[in-house]
């Protein structure tokens, strides 16, 4: 028998909870099982496709190389599903006009591409005018009605109530280090424990800032060794053991450039989750091309 005609949609499900959660258990609550139908799914993806998806660890689970990669094909196949399902929702061809939206550097580069391209598939007739802008440029051409739409990281809008908002998606921060670094023989690293290592600070999207004020919140300062603008060497610093970071996991990608592994684990004291959602006007009607594609976000995102 080949492998992709014994693979269910239940296991896919499964996996990509775990995948994402990190945990057997918190995926089995997510997804309203028991934890034993989390595990068995992905033990019978293992043996049909003959690798190992995860590493298992004292604290749960982290994908491997294979892991990742079926990951991707895991969620293309649930996400192709779930437009196929909600396609009387979204009728091609029934939307026409312009969508003038705006979106920041980590909203650019790890969350909206596909979503675009999902959306123009619904409705290939609208034209969207993608801006790169800053979160306070966003939220001054929201203002001055040079674009219908923001997309951006909310919790870096200090007053969210003077927009219509959507929240679109909670991104849980993590500990990212290295394979062999020492945080990792703990379950969960506390802020005060990251503190004794040098700190990798990304500093794109006022990363700095969100940074500080969870760590100011503990009394507590990161050692902060190196600060950087880009992804890549962030990821580069800390797979070879560098320092260290906490980011969102959606920015999480288990290898450096080099092919070095990263590996991320939850933090005991409470860090806020990054939200990524819609900014518009409150006093201005949306055009039909712009509610369309909020309809659209909101629904896709919360599956």
């Amino acid at each position: 028998m080949e492998a992709d005609s014994s693979i269910t949609l239940r296991q896919l499900r499964y996996f990509v909870a775990a995948a994402e959660i990190g945990q057997f258990s918190m995926a089995a609550t997510r997804a309203h099982v028991s934890q034993s139908a989390i595990t068995n799914a992905v033990l019978l993806l293992e043996q049909t496709l003959g690798v190992r998806l995860f590493d298992r660890l004292p604290h749960g689970v982290a994908l491997t190389a294979e892991g990742h990669r079926f990951h991707q094909h895991a969620k293309h196949i649930l996400n192709a599903l779930r437009d196929a399902v909600r396609e009387p929702c979204f009728p091609a061809h029934q939307q026409a006009g312009e969508l003038r939206i705006a979106a920041s550097y980590t909203v650019l580069g790890y969350f909206l591409p596909s979503l675009l391209a999902r959306f123009r598939m619904h409705h290939p007739d609208v034209k969207i005018d993608l801006n790169d802008m800053n979160r306070e440029n966003i939220e001054q051409a929201v203002v001055d009605g040079q674009i219908d739409m923001g997309v951006v990281i909310l919790t870096n809008i200090v007053d969210r109530d003077r927009f219509a908002h959507q929240v679109l998606v909670r991104s849980r921060r993590q500990l990212w280090a290295s394979a062999a670094h020492p945080l990792l023989d703990k379950d969960f690293a506390s802020l005060q424990d990251i503190s004794a290592y040098p700190y990798i600070q990304l500093t794109v999207d006022e990363g700095e800032a969100s940074t500080r004020s969870y760590w100011k919140a503990r009394g507590i300062e990161p050692a902060i060794a190196f600060r950087t603008s880009s992804m890549e060497s962030l990821r580069g610093l800390i797979a070879h053991g560098f320092g260290v970071t906490i980011l969102s996991d959606m920015v999480y990608r288990p290898w450096s450039l080099e092919g070095k592994k990263i590996e991320a684990r939850p933090v005991l004291d409470a860090v806020p989750h990054m939200e990524v959602g819609l900014i518009w006007r409150q006093d201005a009607p949306l055009s039909a091309a712009t509610e369309a594609f909020r309809e659209f976000l909101i629904h896709t995102c919360g599956s």
